[in-house]
């Protein structure tokens, strides 16, 4: 599992407020939890209540300026409850409060905590993966996202989670001007990139389906028994309806290759780089393998998903810039946002062909 120390003072809230009201909603709950929180994570904040009878996971958002549509409890609540029984590889929401009506002053959720194995920038050398396991490790990966676009969002009663029709313009719309939001004086603009990715959005999307938003590895929970069987899959804030493609261009942009800029490597979450992974172009060719996509040049969704991570590293040096939040690892995303921006550059320069 990821990391867990005790709980920030800037992250911490009321826990007998917290304690007393799910013992109203939840049944078994007995004496008084024990909270940590978890490290991983720079958006919303993510906490383990260890009662002596069960484990829970609370999840809220961040003190400090957030994006209108940014960290939604509500989103990933009612994705992941609508979503389970069709796609059951997501934890087992328990309960939800919104901002109204929550003791702590902010929405929050609560899930049962998957137990698993968590997997962040390397694999461990006491796995003892062949590159036979890793490739087959990639398999289960990249056939999860596909699983989820192939999800049939009507039949999940989830037709109204959100408006596919138009979802590439909006993107590309609201990560702009999220943009231009969070620039910081020591900040490029980048208005090149935005220009060419508001120019060059497709005229025609692909089949709407449920979108992740956030797809990657250390997202996961893995069997501890078997390291390569993916149990279940987190962080659900930005999903949404729309157009697949995106949702592949925006994983991507966090699966680091060996040959990466060193400017790019900097931001490696996952193992992507180990001996027997996927290329980027090879991911890219399973999944319209899989899915029956004709897919010959994905520039444009990789160079979106590219800017959109700059976005998100800029909102989140924008709190840290203007002393919101305190913790130091947020310094570098500063610097973070500025290479992606210069990557995005570089990829709608050369391109990405497949």
């Amino acid at each position: 599992m990821p990391d867990l120390t005790a709980v920030r003072q800037e992250d911490s809230f009321d826990i007998a407020a917290v304690d007393a009201e799910l013992k109203q909603h939840i049944n078994g709950l007995h004496g008084t939890p024990q909270v940590q929180q978890f490290t991983s994570g720079a958006s919303n904040l993510t906490y383990l209540l260890s009662y002596p009878e069960k484990d829970l996971v609370l999840r809220k958002p961040p003190a400090g300026a957030k994006p209108k549509s940014g960290h939604s409890m509500w989103r990933e609540y009612t994705v992941v409850k609508a979503i389970q029984p069709v796609y059951p590889t997501v934890p087992n929401v328990l309960y939800y409060a919104s901002h109204e009506e929550s003791v702590i002053g902010a929405e929050f959720y609560i899930m049962d905590r998957v137990p698993g194995v968590h997997l962040n920038t390397r694999i461990p050398e006491q796995w003892g993966w062949t590159l036979e396991h890793t490739r087959m490790f990639c398999h289960a990966f990249w056939d999860k996202l596909v699983e989820l676009h192939q999800v049939d969002f009507h039949a999940a009663g989830l037709e109204s989670f959100g408006r596919p029709q138009g979802y590439i313009e909006r993107q590309i719309k609201g990560w702009n001007e999220r943009y231009v939001k969070a620039l910081t004086d020591d900040a490029e603009a980048f208005d090149d990139v935005r220009d060419w990715l508001d120019a060059n959005r497709p005229k025609q999307e692909s089949a709407h389906s449920i979108l992740h938003g956030d797809f990657r590895i250390d997202n996961l929970i893995l069997a501890e028994d078997q390291m390569r069987s993916v149990k279940a899959v987190l962080d659900w804030e930005i999903s949404a309806l729309g157009d697949p493609l995106m949702d592949l261009g925006a994983a991507l942009v966090y699966w680091i290759e060996p040959n990466d800029p060193e400017s790019l490597k900097v931001l490696k979450k996952q193992p992507s780089d180990a001996p027997g992974m996927f290329t980027r172009r090879e991911v890219v060719q399973y999944y319209a393998q899989q899915t029956g996509q004709k897919i010959t040049d994905f520039t444009f969704f990789y160079a979106y998903g590219i800017f959109r991570l700059a976005v998100i590293a800029q909102q989140i040096y924008y709190r840290y810039y203007h002393k919101q939040t305190s913790n130091p690892a947020f310094a570098m995303y500063g610097p973070g946002a500025q290479a992606l921006g210069h990557y995005a550059r570089h990829i709608i320069r050369e391109g990405m062909e497949v």
